[in-house]
């Protein structure tokens, strides 16, 4: 493994991350106006707008704000929320666990469904099954999340009286209720995410399948199910990774939809809740946090490519 390229990218994303906190940070420069005055109202009294720019610090020089904040961040201090008055981030980190949970269960179950389908369908083109398959990645794709998830209530919920329609369980009280609450919303995402890499794998594979090596190892004689699963897909594994990273970072960032419609405590939520309420530390940190992730899964997925193929050399 190239340990030089490694360190590059290592580096590159804490750089990156340090983009991100200015980004974060300038959330609350960005808003037109006086920041104060706009979560007070055009009404509030000026005693009341000093004291908001006091707490905030939106009286200091911008760079010394910047400072101020980068420095408690990198301590784990992200601000009190203005709604609650409560620290920030025991906040976000209860809601990480619920967004991790959720997004690994829709990932699962997106894998579970693209992988067999996109392998047939790439293996049989034309077919009643790729074509059928080729249908339901569309709907999925088109199909809005609120109004699936919507339909998966209506029928396991109401009319089935299976599965509870909303809310949550942590995994440590009951984890048969935890279960219970995580089916539905985790199938609204991973049917969705499911619609995408199912396309991406197809393309994938036969990109390969019609290769010389692959005409070689049916010459000699493989059985297909050996020429499929080691030769066709771990070469197409680069590209698919990719996809999956992909999907994995959209799932890690907040399919808020999904999270307001089954009363989900994601970061999603949080973040939207943050700018309905115009709670600015609370969402300056919830995207600060979504970003350091998204950073993470990106170094990840670039780490991978080594072990899919050792024979790639980087600049």
């Amino acid at each position: 493994m190239n340990v030089r390229y490694i360190l590059q990218r290592l580096v590159l994303a804490l750089l990156v991350i340090w983009g991100v906190t200015f980004v974060v940070f300038m959330i609350v420069h960005l808003v037109p106006g006086d920041p104060a005055r706009v979560i007070l109202g055009a009404y509030a009294p000026e005693e009341s707008v000093a004291a908001i720019r006091e707490r905030l610090g939106l009286n200091r020089p911008f760079l010394e704000q910047y400072g101020s904040w980068l420095g408690n961040a990198l301590q784990g201090n992200l601000g009190t929320s203005l709604i609650t008055s409560q620290a920030v981030s025991p906040q976000l980190l209860a809601r990480l666990g619920p967004t991790i949970e959720l997004a690994v269960a829709s990932l699962l179950i997106g894998l579970a469904i693209a992988f067999p389908v996109g392998i047939l369908s790439a293996v049989r083109p034309g077919s009643k099954l790729d074509l059928l398959a080729s249908v339901l990645s569309q709907v999925g794709i088109s199909v809005p999340s609120f109004w699936m998830g919507i339909l998966l209530v209506l029928l396991f919920s109401l009319t089935l009286g299976w599965l509870p329609p909303s809310g949550y369980t942590p995994l440590g009280e009951d984890a048969g209720d935890w279960l219970a609450h995580l089916i539905l919303p985790a199938i609204t995402a991973g049917i969705v995410s499911a619609s995408v890499m199912t396309r991406f794998i197809r393309s994938a594979m036969l990109d390969v399948l019609y290769a010389n090596y692959i005409q070689t190892a049916r010459a000699k004689g493989l059985p297909e199910s050996v020429v499929i699963n080691k030769h066709a897909l771990r070469n197409a594994m680069i590209s698919i990774v990719t996809i999956i990273g992909l999907q994995t970072t959209a799932l890690l960032s907040g399919v808020v939809i999904v999270e307001v419609v089954f009363g989900w405590p994601g970061l999603g939520r949080l973040a939207l809740d943050a700018v309905l309420d115009r709670d600015y530390p609370m969402l300056q940190g919830a995207v600060l946090i979504i970003a350091i992730m998204v950073t993470l899964v990106n170094v990840t997925v670039d780490l991978m490519y080594f072990f899919l193929d050792p024979r790639i050399e980087y600049a």
